[in-house]
């Protein structure tokens, strides 16, 4: 069966009907591209991801990188990719054309990601990684170390890493103890460890550049006081050429559930107290400025949930449909032939399911991927400011809702298969467990609830969640002058006000001081708000569909009628949720809170 990536049909009505591509065109920054230009982009990215990343897919999971005679070996098919990735432009694709970049867009960059990402998600991470590292250096880095390290990373030479997570620590990162002192050159001496980090150590590049949090002695205590460094694997000459071995040290290798193709490293820093490292912009910012390359990877990680769970519907799509086995209920007769699995009302069930979450989120990250560009390029301060706000409601959600839901479809699509589903002759064994790892990257989903709730959802006495709400309300207006969408309207409308009343009884208790309370169901808020905003995302399709329908051809109207029954079932069967949800979060529900833990 041959890995669609995404269905050709599926991405048309995405950047065609719902969010057109052709509209980023009238941001300056993009005026001298085309719409053809954008379609060869998604073409080549497809291409690529098909003939380079997906045949290596299994081989790198099943022989994750090792430690060998003191050299990590990674099968050869890794670099190759990244090579040819690199040299078709794509770790360039957001750079500016003076620097060698294409200029384009975020959200074609994000689209351009969602090929690679369906097709091989653990060698796309070396990619991406890299990315986000020149990125933070163009928001954060001096001119010296935008040369020195953002440059050969946009050409290909270089790969790049974030260091915050310590052994210690985990996601506590105001008990990060990684020091960084003040050399007489006016670099600084690095010391401690960092866990967890990704493409920490290989001989894929030339070089790596490590993105470390560490903390100045002397400075404030906890997140304050953390900095942020430039600490690459070989030093770099004032010349761009490599120096010395710096004293970053390979302690250990993780082997994971998923994403093995992605070597996971325990990293020491000055074992030998000669780890050098060079301070990003002012002390005690680091966080700050980490956030850039976070809330990117944040984005990052939601979309590669939704790849994976997309992959995996895709592929138990195509066996229900080929796959006989049983007949109906009513079908007595032995000796009749079976039907195909997709007959069975179970499976449908379970493909609908899929579809509504995946096809739902992928829908959601474009429009994310909007934002970003009408935060970076709109000319009008207040839509640059509006976007902004959006995008801090909807990272956190983004990121968790896709990596919660999108697991689940992967679930299913193994539920779909049977017996051979959660054998690895089949690939929907491992799309789970690729995508099992995202729940817990760049931030649990329960810290990513917190965060949402008593964070993103309070910000600006609520105005980054009206601005959001605002858009739903607009959505289930318009809807409700297309009598088949009437039903959907009015649930739509009756979310917002639920999430507007919840969350004013949560700002209450925690403006009290009763924090812990309001926060300890904070998932249940997460998905309260996230399926809302899928929900939203639905009728939005749905409003398309039912408009394209009248003349539509025999093909056309088949996928439009499967936009317009998913829309149904999304409403009916997965919406009900906010509203068990708002009970109990307005019940200030203390099972959890109050259990004791020798009580377990």
């Amino acid at each position: 069966m041959t890995l669609s990536l995404i269905r050709p049909r599926e991405l048309r009505f995405v950047t065609e009907q719902l969010w057109p591509l052709s509209s980023l065109l009238a941001y300056p920054r993009f005026a001298g591209h085309s719409l053809e230009t954008f379609e060869s982009v998604l073409d080549l990215s497809r291409k690529l991801a098909q003939e380079k990343f997906a045949p290596h897919n299994r081989a790198s999971d099943a022989n994750e990188p090792h430690v060998h005679e003191g050299r990590v070996r990674i099968i050869p098919e890794v670099k190759l990719a990244l090579d040819a990735y690199a040299e078709a432009g794509f770790t360039a694709l957001l750079a500016d054309e003076e620097e060698g970049g294409l200029q384009l867009p975020y959200t074609l960059a994000l689209l351009s990601d969602a090929m690679f990402l369906a097709a091989n998600v653990s060698t796309t991470g070396y990619a991406l990684l890299a990315r986000g590292v020149a990125n933070l250096l163009a928001a954060h880095g001096s001119a010296d170390q935008q040369r020195l390290y953002r440059q050969p990373i946009l050409q290909g030479r270089f790969l790049g890493t974030m260091c915050l997570s310590e052994p210690q620590a985990g996601s506590s990162l105001a008990d990060i103890t990684t020091r960084a002192e003040l050399a007489a050159d006016g670099s600084y001496r690095l010391v401690g460890q960092k866990m967890w980090i990704s493409g920490g150590d290989h001989e894929l590049s030339e070089n790596i550049v490590h993105m470390v949090l560490a903390k100045i002695p002397g400075g404030p205590a906890g997140v304050k006081g953390i900095s942020l460094f430039v600490v690459p694997k070989f030093q770099v000459n004032d010349d761009g050429t490599l120096g010395a071995r710096n004293d970053v040290q390979l302690a250990g290798v993780n082997h994971k559930l998923g994403q093995r193709g992605i070597i996971n490293t325990f990293l020491k820093f000055g074992e030998n107290d000669a780890c050098i490292g060079h301070l990003v912009g002012a002390p005690h910012q680091g966080l700050a400025q980490m956030f850039h390359m976070m809330n990117e990877a944040r984005i990052g990680v939601g979309m590669g949930a939704i790849m994976q769970g997309l992959a995996g519907f895709e592929y138990a799509l195509g066996y229900a449909r080929e796959r006989r086995q049983g007949r109906h209920p009513d079908q007595k007769d032995p000796s009749s032939r079976p039907v195909p699995l997709i007959e069975h009302a179970d499976v449908k069930r379970m493909l609908l399911q899929q579809k509504c979450w995946c096809e739902g989120a992928f829908a959601l990250a474009v429009f994310a991927g909007n934002l970003i560009d009408a935060q970076g390029q709109s000319t009008d301060s207040a839509v640059r400011s509006e976007a902004t706000l959006k995008l801090e409601l909807l990272t956190p959600i983004l990121k968790s809702w896709s990596a919660e839901w999108c697991t689940r479809a992967n679930d299913l699509a193994i539920q779909v298969l049977g017996g051979y589903g959660y054998t690895r002759e089949y690939p929907v064994e491992q799309y789970y467990r690729d995508n099992r790892l995202n729940p817990i990257h760049e931030g649990s989903n329960g810290i990513q609830a917190i965060d949402l709730l008593g964070r993103k959802a309070m910000m600006e006495r609520g105005a980054a969640l009206q601005a959001m709400l605002g858009e739903l309300r607009t959505t289930a207006v318009e809807a409700s002058t297309m009598a088949v969408l009437q039903e959907f309207s009015t649930s739509l409308m009756e979310a917002v006000a639920t999430i507007e009343r919840t969350t004013q009884v949560l700002a209450a208790r925690m403006a009290a001081g009763e924090v812990r309370l309001a926060l300890a169901n904070a998932s249940l808020y997460l998905t309260l708000v996230g399926h809302a905003l899928v929900a939203w995302i639905w009728l939005k399709q749905a409003m398309v569909a039912t408009s394209a329908l009248p003349g539509a051809s025999a093909a056309d109207g088949d996928f439009y009628q499967g936009k317009l029954a998913a829309c149904r079932y999304f409403f009916r069967y997965e919406l009900p949720a906010v509203q068990c949800n708002a009970r109990l979060l307005q019940a200030f529900d203390d099972t959890a809170l109050a259990m004791q833990a020798d009580k377990f």
